[in-house]
């Protein structure tokens, strides 16, 4: 009879679960960050310092893997602070699930195993020749065919070149004799002592032609005696100059032509005494200076002078561009232009206490107050004819350096 009112059990479907319904092992977790990370297990060995097969065995929560116990907590701390996990919360997982107790580095457990577990037949991380693991180069694979046969060529070219070179410095060196068809034969004349009998006699001169005699001292001098060497010519260097006449050529030729009874070598060098004198005593003189100016130097003053009655800024420049002087004179400082083909330039700043001396007499100022001028042409007849000569009542400073001037009798 078929039960046609019996009601047929219905199954409920389980409800569906969320993402976190279920529990992940701490290998998942740590290889999944891994994966994040780009990182390979010899990656992690490489910058961890800890060996692959350790870092596997932590992912797998296999606590046989370690031959220390007692480092296994650093090791799984170190991994998971590589990851970014919580170290704690990662160790606590491994131990969980691996059922690893912590021990203490000084109990018996802790203390290294002798027997180290073989590595399982499947694990690919314990065998040396993996295809992953990097191979150790060998020194002949750097080395190529090619290159092997362009070094024997160099060595045998450089061996050909060498022989060669050693050869012909052989050949340079030899001598070689050529025999030649003449009998040697006793010279019958001494080259340079005359005839035949001549030589004898001198060789002979103590005793009968034909005898072997000693020579004699006189004899062996004559022999020896070198050739006479010509005589040089001798010609006196300061022969042409010597043969000028003061008196006909040169500056004082012309006053030797004009004064009256002074002809010849003592007329002329009368002359040149009586020009040196007049100059010295011209150069000694005290003149007065031309213009109503001041003289700041004695009769042996240079040509061309600076000088500054207050501090002040110079700088003299040369013809070519090169600078000859620059600095600050100090008030009563003075510089001594050199003696220069072509006259300097002189730029300065507070030039109203820049002075010029030429020869002695003081020119200027420079300029006007504390202004800056410049390409002054420092030549004695450029200055006398710019600048006027010096006031002492304008300047009180220039009166006092005239004064020390004339004190010190420079």
């Amino acid at each position: 009879m078929i039960r046609r009112w019996v009601t047929p059990k219905i199954t409920e479907p389980d409800a569906p679960g969320g993402f976190d319904s279920y529990d992940l092992r701490l290998g998942d977790v740590m290889r999944g960050e891994r994966a994040t990370l780009g990182k390979s297990l010899l990656d992690v060995q490489r910058e961890l310092k800890i060996k692959a097969t350790y870092i596997s065995a932590i992912e797998n929560a296999d606590v046989k893997a370690f031959e220390t116990p007692s480092f296994i907590a650093g090791y799984v701390r170190s991994y998971a602070r590589y990851l970014g996990m919580d170290p704690d919360r990662a160790f606590a997982a491994f131990c969980r699930e691996s059922g690893f107790v912590p021990v203490h580095g000084l109990t018996p457990q802790a203390k290294p195993r002798a027997d180290k577990p073989a590595a399982p037949a499947g694990d690919p991380l314990a065998n040396p020749n993996a295809s992953f693991v990097p191979r150790q180069s060998s020194i002949f694979e750097g080395i190529e065919p090619g290159a092997v046969g362009s070094v024997a060529v160099l060595i045998a070219l450089v061996g050909v070149l060498g022989y060669g070179g050693w050869s012909l410095l052989k050949e340079i060196q030899k001598v070689d004799f050529a025999p030649v068809e003449q009998a040697v034969g006793a010279m019958e004349d001494l080259p340079g002592l005359g005839d035949a009998d001549g030589g004898a006699e001198v060789l002979a001169e103590g005793g009968p032609a034909g005898l072997n005699t000693s020579p004699t001292t006189d004899t062996l001098d004559r022999l020896y005696r070198p050739e006479a060497l010509d005589m040089p010519v001798m010609i006196a260097r300061d022969g042409p100059i010597s043969t000028l006449d003061p008196s006909e050529v040169g500056v004082l030729a012309e006053v030797g032509r004009t004064a009256p009874g002074r002809a010849g070598p003592m007329g002329a060098g009368a002359i040149a005494g009586d020009a040196i004198n007049a100059a010295v005593a011209e150069a000694n003189a005290d003149e007065p200076v031309p213009g109503g100016g001041v003289r700041v130097f004695g009769p042996d003053a240079p040509e061309v002078a600076i000088f500054a009655v207050r501090p002040s800024w110079v700088r003299v420049q040369a013809a070519d561009g090169s600078v000859i002087l620059e600095k600050i004179l100090d008030a009563g400082e003075q510089y001594v232009l050199p003696k220069t083909e072509s006259p300097p330039l002189l730029r300065t700043g507070n030039a109203g206490s820049v002075y010029f001396a030429v020869n002695g007499a003081a020119y200027g100022p420079a300029g006007e107050g504390a202004s800056v001028v410049s390409n002054i042409a420092l030549a004695p007849d450029a200055l006398s004819e710019r600048f006027a000569a010096a006031d002492l009542d304008s300047d009180a400073d220039l009166a006092s350096f005239v004064a020390v001037a004339d004190a010190s009798g420079r």
